[in-house]
């Protein structure tokens, strides 16, 4: 049984910043564990992992054993992740064939995936793919492969959108990656908790929870304060 703890509000901090919240993520992750990050946001996660904590990153071109981003003398253009941004391999790196990439990544045998979102419902639901907009190239990648086959699937993305809308959702509108495979939302203002009952806020930067309920169409689990 899953049990949550009382929400913690830093309030008087402002909301994080792009680093802080790959660092935040990256220190969520298990030691030994086996993750995927996702194209955009979720690649720094990457530049936060502790080196000793043993954490194996997959990229879906092709590659177990990845390291942080590359720089200076360290690039090889050969060498990219699946978002063709160069980066470092560890020792003991492998390579291998896409069809095998995606093999790894269907059959379960990752512990994480944190992928960016466009929305995510209360229910866990995550369309990241296609905004449905007939001037948006859709870009689904191996997005649905890593929401149906990683154990555990992580959200890193902006809480609203450019036009000001909430992108943690009711329902979602836009095209579906997976249904039900979102166990956690990382955000600038908040981390949130996908579940049973709903959707509860583990720790808030920059606002409290009754801010985030004044913001969002979403019902939270946690009671206002007296």
């Amino acid at each position: 049984m899953n049990v949550r703890t009382p929400t913690i509000e830093r309030a008087d901090r402002a909301p994080l910043s792009r680093d802080e919240l790959a660092a935040l993520v990256a220190g969520d992750i298990p030691r030994g564990s086996y993750v995927n990050l996702g194209i955009g946001q979720p690649t720094k996660v990457s530049d936060h992992l502790d080196p000793d904590a043993g954490v194996t990153l997959h990229t879906e071109n092709g590659m177990l054993g990845m390291g942080p981003y590359a720089s200076g003398d360290e690039i090889d253009r050969d060498l990219v992740n699946a978002g063709k941004i160069p980066v470092t391999e560890l020792p003991g790196a492998s390579y291998f064939h896409h069809a095998d990439s995606f093999a790894m990544m269907r059959g379960g045998h990752l512990d994480f995936c944190v992928l960016g979102a466009y929305q995510v419902s209360v229910g866990g639901d995550l369309a990241n793919w296609h905004t449905g907009a007939p001037d948006a190239v859709p870009a689904v990648g191996g997005a649905m492969d890593l929401a149906t086959g990683a154990r555990s699937v992580l959200v890193m993305m902006s809480l609203f959108a450019k036009d000001g809308t909430a992108k943690l959702v009711p329902e979602c509108t836009y095209p579906l990656t997976g249904l039900g495979c979102v166990s956690r939302v990382y955000t600038e203002y908040a981390v949130f908790e996908i579940g049973q009952p709903g959707v509860a806020v583990r720790e808030t930067y920059g606002c409290t929870v009754d801010d985030l309920r004044d913001w969002l169409p979403i019902e939270l689990t946690h009671p206002r304060r007296p």
